[in-house]
């Protein structure tokens, strides 16, 4: 990671840490979970060698940025007000968006709440998903089950204790190496299905070492702060109803995997394939459904992505 510098921002009331690399337009990449500025590493290194100032930040509760304590401080407010400041100190006015999972969440809500800060948005894994007249996690509860992994991290300390019982590499190991289509579920008796006697390889294109940075960070801050995001989901329904039926406003391109979780989850192909997508974010100009590929699709498929979003923003 030569040459990627760090620095610690204050941004919202909250002190952020930032990794950034070159110079020109600005790039803001967002992580998901359970990630950290560190899964944009091959992104960073390419885009900054062409001209491009890369910045990608630890969000709220991760890495080396604060964890307040409280659930109410992970609401999409509190984490798009994090990214206003933090574009407003790098002393610009918009920026490319390329976000991920979670980051993706946060970069529809960042597209909806202020558009004139955003050039063009290039989004993996998650679609935009409009606000339903049923609060979030009753839906997925009534879909999905009890065991659906946003309700199993509903209640505060109990997925907690289940990293501590079979410890942080194994878990990250088993999230990183899934590729398991469909709705993910966690079983009460042991909600990650680890095995203590069966090894876990890591796929080719996360190394021991990639584990081991990730691994130190998770285990100094622990999950909590990363897991409220998903406790937040009803508070966000609840702060955001002056939004319903809002189109996002914001020249799009959408990049996913055909073995995403996320994407094989029932109804979620169908709505980008089927116009509903476009007609809630009408500047869509691309959907990429990547063939064999799962959930972390910016590691996975490095230099593709890297060559997507060149191709993207070039145009703007």
């Amino acid at each position: 990671m030569e040459g990627i510098h760090h620095r610690m921002v204050d941004v919202n009331g909250i002190t952020m840490h930032v990794a950034e690399k070159g110079q020109g337009p600005v790039i803001l990449f967002l992580h998901g979970f359970p990630e950290l500025w560190y899964t944009w590493r091959h992104q960073i290194l390419s885009l900054s060698s062409l001209g491009y100032r890369t910045v990608a930040p630890d969000l709220r509760g991760y890495g080396d940025t604060e964890a307040p304590t409280s659930i109410t401080s992970y609401s999409c407010m509190h984490i798009v007000g994090d990214l206003i400041a933090l574009v407003d100190s790098l002393g610009v006015d918009q920026v490319f968006l390329v976000a991920h999972d979670w980051g993706a969440i946060i970069g529809w809500y960042l597209c909806l709440f202020r558009p004139d800060r955003v050039k063009a948005f290039v989004c993996l894994s998650v679609p935009f998903m409009p606000r339903k007249p049923m609060k979030p996690v009753e839906s997925m509860r009534l879909n999905f089950g009890d065991d659906y992994y946003i309700c199993r991290f509903q209640e505060p300390g109990k997925i907690e204790a289940e990293i501590a019982r079979y410890g942080t590499s194994n878990m990250l190991r088993k999230i990183i190496s899934n590729r398991k289509p469909g709705p993910p579920r966690m079983p009460k008796d042991n909600a990650f299905n680890i095995k203590p006697d069966t090894p876990i390889s890591l796929p080719s294109w996360f190394s021991e070492e990639d584990l081991s940075y990730c691994t130190n960070k998770f285990n100094q801050k622990g999950f909590t702060g990363a897991l409220n995001y998903y406790r937040a989901f009803d508070l966000n329904w609840e702060l955001t109803a002056a939004w319903s039926g809002t189109q996002v406003k914001v020249p799009v391109k959408f990049i996913v995997g055909n073995l995403d979780s996320v994407y094989t989850t029932p109804g979620m192909k169908e709505y980008v394939e089927s116009g509903g997508f476009k007609a809630d974010v009408p500047m869509l100009d691309e959907v990429v459904v990547m063939e064999g590929v799962g959930h972390f699709i910016n590691q996975e498929r490095a230099d593709e992505i890297n060559s997507h979003i060149l191709e993207f923003i070039k145009k703007f």
